[in-house]
């Protein structure tokens, strides 16, 4: 009786110390993403003024996790001209994507609002991001993907 009582508390810390760690995980995957994105050279004549990330169900129908990084940055190029700059990094067609910036919210997010702290009220703002997937157990296992 006392063994099975042991291992009714070590069972019950193992799930507890999961839940609470695959959240975790899954938002330092997110944070790779927003990493990568910041490590990237700049542009001549632009700013890195922000960075972010996010894990979660974010956009779509379904279930899954899905892993967003993303950094705002104030240049003097053009869309096309950063879009041909960042393409150069681009390791497949979900990576180092190019929009124009017009406040701080985040509208490739649609699931829930996910804003900059910056104050965008300028031309010449541009959210520069990332999506990424992680199949891995703690992929599935995450409550916000469901």
């Amino acid at each position: 009786m006392k063994i099975m009582r042991i291992v009714g508390i070590v069972a019950a810390i193992i799930i507890i110390v999961g839940l609470i760690s695959i959240p975790i995980i899954n938002n330092q995957y997110a944070h790779s993403l927003e990493e990568k994105l910041c490590e990237i050279p700049l542009p001549k004549n632009t700013e890195l003024i922000e960075s972010i990330s996010k894990a979660g169900k974010l956009n779509g129908n379904g279930n899954g996790m899905q892993y967003f990084g993303a950094i705002l940055i104030k240049s003097e190029f053009s869309l096309l001209e950063l879009e041909i700059y960042y393409s150069n990094y681009r390791s497949n067609q979900w990576d180092c994507l190019v929009e124009v910036q017009n406040d701080n919210s985040i509208k490739e997010i649609e699931h829930e609002l996910v804003c900059f702290n910056a104050s965008v009220s300028d031309t010449g703002y541009y959210i520069v991001y990332s999506w990424g997937s992680n199949n891995s157990i703690f992929d599935k296992l995450d409550i916000r993907g469901h």
